[in-house]
């Protein structure tokens, strides 16, 4: 059964700063794409970040560059998101991706199989 289990969520204040992790198991996506996604209440699931299977191509959301950094272990099967200067518009639940084949990242949910059960991200103001 594959699984991608994310952790790292919480609350913090506007400026402040979280690490998310996503760990995979119950298969290699050490040569697939891998993304970071977020939902907000009322809002569609909109892409923070892509990473292609060995980090050298990386998309940002326009709204995070600068500010959020993607990262993967292939070692460890697993995608990390780095946030920094954190803003109230950026509470969300925060959802890691994989897809099931192809190396490049996806911007779109539609291509992606695989997803955590989300991690809940709270910027007070």
């Amino acid at each position: 059964q594959v699984q991608l289990v994310e952790s790292g969520g919480g609350l913090v204040q506007t400026g402040g700063s979280l690490r998310l992790s996503c760990a995979a198991s119950g298969r290699s996506f050490r040569w697939s794409g891998m993304g970071w996604f977020r939902q907000a209440p009322g809002k569609d699931r909109e892409l923070v970040g892509g990473i292609s299977w060995n980090g050298g191509s990386i998309v940002y959301a326009d709204d995070v560059k600068g500010r959020f950094t993607i990262s993967r272990d292939n070692a460890k099967n697993s995608v990390f998101l780095q946030m920094n200067s954190l803003k109230p518009e950026d509470t969300a639940v925060y959802y890691c991706a994989a897809k099931a084949s192809g190396a490049s990242y996806g911007t779109s949910p539609d291509e992606y199989h695989y997803w955590g059960q989300g991690t809940q991200v709270t910027v007070s103001s």
